[in-house]
C-alpha cells in the first residue's frame, strides 16, 4: 500500500469503527448481560476478519478523537438507563433475593402503619387479622382514621360540587302537589346526610324477587305512579298517623327520600289541625269548666266571672276585641323563613306544640326522715322514700285534666277522660276511684298574638280548679325536647307554680323543690286524640 492511499483508508477504517460502535452501544440497551458479552466477543471476531490485509505500519486512529465520540455515544444511552431503581415485583420471583422478601415481613411500628396493614387485610379477606390491627392502631392513636383519611383521601383530591342557584332550592309560588327538586330542601340537614339524600334521589321502588331463576319479578304497580299520587298518599297516611309516616321511610331508599324531602308532606302536617299548629291555641278559648268564653270578656278576667253576674254598666261599656287563639299562614311565613331554615319539616319538629295522643307524667321521688318509735330499741332513724305521681292531659278544644296522686300510671291512663270527670261531678262511683282528685282545667300556648315582650314562644299556661272552690292553681311550663336529635313537645319543664284566692285576690307561690318535669307517653286508648 503507497503512502497516498494511507489517509483514505484510516479515514475509512474509523468511519466503519464509529458505525460499529454505535451498533454495539444500542444493542447493549436491549439485550441481557450474558447476551451483550456474547455481542462483544463476536464483535471482535468478526472486526479481525474483516481487515485482515491491514498493514501492521498503518498509523492507528488518534487517541483523542476515538475517547471523544465514545464518551459522547455512552452519555447518549446513559442518560436513559437507571440501575439503582429497586424492582418493586422482586419479592414476587421465587429467587428473589433476601432483602427483597424482607420487605413483606416488615412489621408496622407506628399507629398508621397499623391501619393501612388492617386496611391491606380486610381487603385481602382476612377479617380475624384486620381486626387486631384495627385494635392495636386505636390503642396508639384514637385519631389514625383522620390521619389516614387525610394521607389518602386529601379534600383537594375531590373536586368541589356546583352550588345550585338560590332560586331553586325552595320558591315560594311552587305547587304544593308536585314533588319536583324545588320543594325538596335540606337547608337545615347536616353535610352528611345530604350526599345520602343526593345518592336517594335518583333511585326508584323496587319490586320484589323473583321467587326463582328463572321466573320472571312480580309486578310493582306502585312503582308505576306518578310523582303526584305517591306525594299525596304520604300525606294522607301522615295526617292519619304520623308514626305511620316513619314507618313506611323504612320500606325503601325512594319511601326514606320522598318522606325527607318532600315540603308538601310536611306543610301539611305543620299547618293542619291532626298534629301541627292548626291545633294549639295561643289564647284561652274557654273556662275552667270547659264552656266557650263569652266574646265580651277578656280572656284573662274570665276565670274571675265564672258563676258571677256581669254589672249593667259593664254590659254597656264597648270590651276590645278578643285576640285570635289561632296562628295564621302569615305568621307561619315569617317563622318559617326567619327561624327554620324555610323547611316545613325543620318547623314541625322544632316549633313548640303539644301533643294529644297521650298524656305527660312526672314522677316525683324524695326522702324524708320518719318518725322514731319510743318503744324500738334500735339507734337509727327510719328513712322514709316517697312517690307521688303527677298527670296531665290535654285536649284539643283547649280543656286539660291534672291529677295528683300515687297510682302507678298502669292504672290512670286508660281513666284520664272527661267522662270520667262528669261521672264523678255528678256523684256516680266508678272502679276507677282515682279519678275523684282529678281537677278539671285549660291551657294556652305563648305566641303569636301575645306581647312577646312579656312572653316567648313555648310556654304552656294551665288553670285548674284548686283542691276547695275558692282557689285556683295556675302553672307555667317551658316546652321542650326530652333528648337533643328528638321531636320536640314531649317535655314540660317548670317555670311556676302559683295559687290564687278568689275572694281575697291574693296570690301565692308554691316551692318547686322536689317537682320534676312532665315527660310525654303515648296512650294507644286515647287514639288520635280527637
Amino acid at each position: 500500500m503507497s503512502s497516498q492511499e494511507d489517509p483514505k483508508d484510516t479515514d475509512a477504517e474509523l468511519e466503519a469503527f464509529r458505525r460499529q460502535w454505535r451498533q454495539e452501544v444500542l444493542s447493549r440497551n436491549k439485550q441481557s448481560a450474558s447476551e451483550q458479552s456474547t455481542s462483544t466477543s463476536h464483535h471482535k471476531h468478526s472486526h479481525s476478519h474483516k481487515h485482515p490485509h491491514q498493514p501492521s505500519s498503518a498509523p492507528k486512529p488518534k487517541p483523542h478523537q476515538h475517547h471523544h465520540h465514545e464518551h459522547n455515544d455512552h452519555d447518549e444511552v446513559a442518560d436513559q438507563i437507571h440501575y439503582d431503581l429497586t424492582d418493586k415485583e422482586a419479592h414476587l420471583r421465587l429467587n428473589a433475593p433476601d432483602h427483597a422478601r424482607d420487605i413483606l415481613k416488615k412489621e408496622p411500628g407506628t399507629a398508621l402503619e397499623h391501619y393501612e396493614k388492617a386496611v391491606e387485610k380486610e381487603t385481602m379477606g382476612s377479617l380475624g387479622d384486620s381486626v387486631a390491627l384495627y385494635r392495636t392502631a386505636f390503642k396508639m392513636d384514637d385519631t389514625v382514621h383522620e390521619k389516614y383519611k387525610n394521607k389518602h383521601f386529601p379534600p383537594s383530591a375531590f373536586p368541589p360540587k356546583p352550588k345550585a342557584p338560590a332560586q331553586q332550592l325552595n320558591p315560594s309560588n311552587a305547587s304544593q302537589t308536585v314533588p319536583g327538586t324545588a320543594h325538596h330542601s335540606s337547608q337545615a340537614v347536616p353535610p352528611t346526610l345530604t350526599e345520602l339524600i343526593d345518592q336517594f334521589s335518583h333511585l326508584s321502588i323496587p319490586g320484589a324477587p323473583a321467587p326463582t331463576d328463572a321466573d320472571p319479578s312480580p309486578p310493582c304497580p306502585i312503582a308505576e305512579l306518578p310523582g303526584e299520587i305517591l306525594s299525596d298518599i304520604l300525606t294522607w297516611t301522615a295526617v292519619n298517623d304520623l308514626g305511620s309516616l316513619a314507618k313506611v321511610s323504612l320500606v325503601c331508599k325512594r319511601f326514606a327520600y320522598l318522606v325527607m324531602t318532600d315540603e308538601a308532606i310536611w306543610k301539611r302536617v305543620a299547618q293542619g289541625p291532626e298534629f301541627g299548629f292548626g291545633g294549639m291555641h295561643y289564647n284561652y278559648v274557654c273556662n275552667l269548666k270547659g264552656e266557650p268564653l263569652e266574646p265580651e270578656l277578656e280572656d284573662d278576667t274570665a276565670y274571675l266571672s265564672e258563676g258571677q253576674d256581669q254589672d249593667s254598666e259593664s254590659e254597656g261599656q264597648l270590651m276590645p276585641p278578643a285576640r285570635p287563639s289561632k296562628t295564621n299562614p302569615e305568621i307561619d311565613n315569617a317563622l318559617l323563613h326567619s327561624l327554620y331554615s324555610s323547611s316545613w319539616r325543620q318547623m314541625f319538629r322544632s316549633r313548640p306544640r303539644l301533643r294529644f295522643n297521650g298524656c305527660y307524667i312526672s314522677t316525683v321521688n324524695y326522702q324524708r326522715p320518719g318518725a322514731t318509735n319510743t318503744s324500738s330499741s334500735t339507734w337509727g332513724t327510719p328513712i322514709l322514700i316517697v312517690t307521688y305521681f303527677r298527670y296531665l292531659r290535654f285536649f284539643r278544644d283547649g280543656t286539660c285534666i291534672s291529677l295528683l296522686t300515687t297510682t302507678e300510671p298502669i292504672d290512670v291512663v286508660h281513666h284520664l277522660t272527661k267522662e270520667n270527670m262528669r261521672s264523678y261531678a255528678s256523684g256516680s262511683l266508678l272502679p276507677n276511684s282515682v279519678m275523684k282528685d282529678a281537677l278539671r282545667g285549660r291551657w294556652r300556648l305563648s305566641g303569636p298574638g301575645n306581647d312577646p315582650a312579656s312572653e316567648i314562644e313555648g310556654d304552656v299556661h294551665i288553670e285548674t280548679d284548686g283542691v276547695i272552690p275558692k282557689y285556683m292553681w295556675k302553672m307555667q311550663f317551658g316546652l321542650g325536647s326530652r333528648a337533643k336529635k328528638s321531636a320536640g313537645g314531649n317535655k314540660l319543664s317548670w317555670k311556676g307554680f302559683w295559687s290564687y284566692n278568689r275572694l281575697t285576690d291574693d296570690w301565692g307561690e308554691f316551692g318547686l323543690k322536689n317537682d320534676k318535669a312532665f315527660l310525654f307517653s303515648r296512650v294507644r286508648g286515647y287514639g288520635m286524640g280527637y
